[in-house]
């Protein structure tokens, strides 16, 4: 298993998605990044679990989160809506290629990857800026 070739096969697979100004495996802080750069698109890595059971490749779950940043020019559109249209944009990005098993594999790197869990959204209620951040797991079988 090559770590890095997974964390890099997710992200250029996210770098797929219109729509999207900024792309960085580096998370800024939504102040540090100006409007004029938004969308942005972060991903960071989370957590691996290994799980061994004798007699049978070790079993990985590699996590990230990928964090998406809008802002609310003065048109007034509301975040919401485009937080919205990216994050059906990242499904589809990470969805399965045709096929049987119905499984993102990276090109083969991973048994799967999914969206798996909360996503957390706030839509600048209270402001201007809107966030959210999409937990993603890989699951990859050593050999």
């Amino acid at each position: 298993m090559n770590r890095e070739a997974i964390y890099s096969a997710l992200f250029k697979q996210l770098q797929k998605m219109d729509g999207v100004e900024t792309f960085s495996r580096i998370l800024a802080h939504w102040d540090d990044v100006s409007a004029t750069m938004q969308p942005a698109l972060y991903m960071t890595v989370v957590s691996q679990l290994a799980e061994q059971v004798t007699g049978f490749p070790t079993r990985y779950q590699l996590d990230a989160k990928v964090w998406i940043y809008t802002h609310r020019d003065t048109d007034g559109v509301v975040p919401s809506v485009q937080i919205n249209q990216i994050l059906d944009e990242l499904e589809a990005a990470l969805a399965p290629p045709p096929g049987p098993s119905f499984k993102q594999t990276l090109g083969g790197l991973v048994e799967h990857c999914w969206i798996n869990g909360e996503i957390q959204t706030d839509e600048g209620t209270l402001g201007n800026q809107a966030v959210a951040i999409i937990p993603i797991r890989m699951l990859v079988v050593a050999s």
